[in-house]
């Protein structure tokens, strides 16, 4: 275990390097950031001036060694906007945007397992056909559209629920919805079809046979061995649902990353959207690390790979 952990580790450090550093080049060879910076309307010197001030007369790869050296020791530089440390507005808004995504999963997990269990032992039947039903709708629905139906409804016509704002936990629960409603086909359908595939087995076949109690062969030895790439699949959703909260930050006002990084690409803030970018890479890359390792114990075949 020790020595796949390290390969696993290993792994995930080179590809967090390796993100940073087409990162880093896509933003700097996709326009002139010193003009970015000096904004519409500046002078030929001022854009000079900004140019040798942050270093963007020098090489590329010059420039990436330095971001990276500070970035290693907690300095994401300085928003040349908002004239505030970058590290300090991630902090910030951080809380909101992973309570966003945790919950979201939270409530994809919960939904879409059950489903997936229950549209696996009776296939072919009116309750497979509810689950593929949701599954379908989910899929279908873009977030942000399910997100405006759910304020219009319960926000304003209801007024069960706050429509923005990130206070309370009350604030939370139509945008959890609306972001996790969407990873819950795919978690879903990955559930039924292990499962069907591990209740077709043999050694569920000598489980029955030998007079093991049903749940006990569901829980114990079925659904064990199908959730095995359910952990994979939630650790990408998760990564996805911290990376596309932009959308539904922006539709329900949380005060989070996504909207940060909505707000900094409009004005070309480079240090803040250099500084999500590597922030939402490394979360990304620590789940998937994390989601390996718990592969693993649950199944101690993968340590050989």
């Amino acid at each position: 275990m020790l020595i796949y952990t390290l390969k696993r580790l290993g792994l995930a450090v080179l590809v967090t390097v390796s993100v940073s550093f087409v990162s880093f080049m896509l933003i700097r060879v996709s326009g002139d950031p010193a003009i970015a910076l000096a904004g519409e309307g500046a002078s030929q010197e001022e854009i000079e001036f900004v140019r040798v001030q942050y270093g963007f007369d020098r090489p590329l790869i010059v420039q990436y060694i330095e971001w990276a050296g500070r970035a290693l020791h907690g300095d994401l530089g300085e928003s040349p906007y908002l004239n505030q440390p970058v590290a300090g507005m991630l902090k910030e808004r951080m809380g909101v945007t992973m309570t966003l995504g945790v919950s979201a999963l939270t409530f994809a997990m919960v939904l879409s397992i059950p489903l997936g269990v229950l549209a696996a032992i009776r296939p072919n039947t009116w309750i497979d056909r509810i689950a593929l039903a949701i599954s379908v709708m989910g899929q279908a629905m873009p977030s942000f559209w399910f997100g405006l139906i759910m304020i219009i409804f319960f926000g304003v016509h209801l007024r069960w629920l706050p429509i923005s704002g990130s206070d309370t936990w009350k604030h939370f629960l139509m945008p959890t919805v609306a972001l996790g409603y969407y990873a819950t086909p795919a978690i879903m359908r990955l559930v039924r079809s292990g499962m069907l595939e591990v209740l077709a087995s043999d050694h569920i076949r000598t489980a029955r046979a030998k007079g093991l109690r049903w749940p006990k062969i569901l829980f114990k030895h079925a659904l064990r061995n199908a959730i095995i790439p359910v952990v994979a699949v939630a650790a990408v959703q998760l990564g996805f649902m911290l990376g596309g909260s932009i959308v539904i930050e922006s539709v329900f006002a949380l005060n989070g990353l996504g909207n940060l990084a909505w707000v900094s690409i409009a004005r070309s803030d480079l240090p803040v959207v250099q500084a999500i970018v590597l922030m939402l890479a490394i979360i990304y890359v620590f789940l998937t690390f994390v989601s390996d390792l718990i592969n693993a114990f649950l199944d101690p075949r993968i340590r050989n790979v």
